[in-house]
């Protein structure tokens, strides 16, 4: 099995590429993201933010590997519930609301809601390979969130 220093360095640089792909597809192939899929971004800058401190303090090897397993835990959670929503299995939420909450009523404020062009949580705007962005965050997710239980299972062990 591979060293615990080789998988940190392996997360920071596949999260920096997951982070660098979302915004290629969002800023150059110009597919606006709805809320979850911005939210579902979150977990790779705290990856990258908890990866690049274990660079520089090793001490807190077991604190780091704890918080990546919540991270990508989290994250797997996050994404599935994402993939519920395009599948149908499960109702849109607030979440996929956010920026459509308008207190007032008033003709203006209807006009520049409409042409702010939200993104439903449940329209999938782009795909790679057959696969909406969800979907392969959900299988990512799941892959590095069991690695990293592996790892701290087998940091116990070997205490």
């Amino acid at each position: 099995m591979f060293d615990k220093k080789i998988i940190f360095n392996l997360i920071l640089i596949f999260s920096i590429f997951v982070l660098l792909v979302a915004y290629y597809v969002q800023y150059v192939l110009r597919h606006q993201p709805c809320n979850l899929c911005l939210l579902e971004r979150i977990p790779y800058i705290l990856a990258i933010i908890v990866t690049t401190i274990s660079l520089f303090f090793k001490k807190f090897e077991k604190i780091y590997l704890v918080l990546l397993c919540i991270i990508f835990v989290s994250s797997t959670i996050l994404s599935f519930y994402h993939f519920g929503i395009e599948q149908g299995l499960i109702k849109e939420s607030l979440v996929c609301d956010i920026n459509s909450q308008t207190n007032s009523l008033t003709k203006e404020d209807l006009l520049n809601e409409l042409e702010k062009n939200n993104v439903s949580c449940k329209e999938v705007t782009f795909k790679i390979i057959g696969l909406s962005l969800a979907t392969i965050n959900t299988i990512i997710s799941l892959l590095i969130s069991s690695i990293t239980i592996m790892l701290l299972i087998k940091y116990e062990k070997n205490r």
